[in-house]
């Protein structure tokens, strides 16, 4: 009688531990239901949001401010042509004067020439690795306004039209743009009163 009732007792003690299980699985799936459901709820918004894309490269180059600054950066860039073209001259000159003489100089004078000569070779290539990042900042704080004006229109733009990202074609490599993607290059050339 003893073994039937310990038999009876284990009986009710798995009963209660798979009524357990299956409430704990039950937690589970609903928990699980609920984590699909906010899931697919921001999936399901964002496909309704609007996306967008222009080329700022088309933008730019009708800019009268990009106009401006290339007109200044081809001035400055001919400014720095014309002093390397003067020094290379100078040092062309230097130096076929000493191959003409170099015979007939003694050699502590040849060896200062040729020295001479090293030295000017050097400040020319300094002065042209310094003209070459001379011009590098001045395309960098030339334009670093210009693209700031552009951003504040495309950000105008994507405003007024709605659009959750606005992709710049000529900043951002972009190997698919779909039909439902809106091409706002015209309404930014517009914004900033570019016809």
């Amino acid at each position: 009688h003893k073994f039937a009732t310990d038999s009876r007792n284990n009986w009710l003690t798995l009963k209660k531990k798979r009524i357990i299980i299956i409430k704990t699985i039950n937690v589970m799936l609903k928990k699980f239901a609920l984590a699909i459901a906010l899931f697919a709820l921001p999936l399901g918004a964002m496909a309704q949001q609007k996306f967008a894309h222009m080329n700022s490269q088309e933008v730019i180059t009708v800019m009268p401010e990009f106009t401006k600054a290339q007109a200044d950066l081809d001035a400055l860039a001919k400014q720095y042509q014309k002093e390397m073209e003067t020094g290379e001259a100078e040092l062309n000159k230097k130096y076929q004067e000493f191959l003409q003489q170099a015979d007939s100089l003694p050699q502590n004078i040849a060896e200062r020439r040729q020295k001479e000569i090293q030295d000017m070779a050097q400040r020319q290539q300094q002065f042209q690795q310094e003209a070459a990042q001379a011009m590098q900042k001045a395309q960098t704080d030339a334009m670093a306004p210009i693209y700031k004006k552009l951003d504040e229109a495309i950000q105008a733009v994507g405003k007024a039209e709605g659009v959750i990202y606005i992709f710049d074609l000529a900043r951002t490599s972009i190997p698919y743009i779909g039909t439902e993607s809106i091409d706002l290059t015209a309404k930014v050339k517009t914004q900033l009163g570019i016809k």
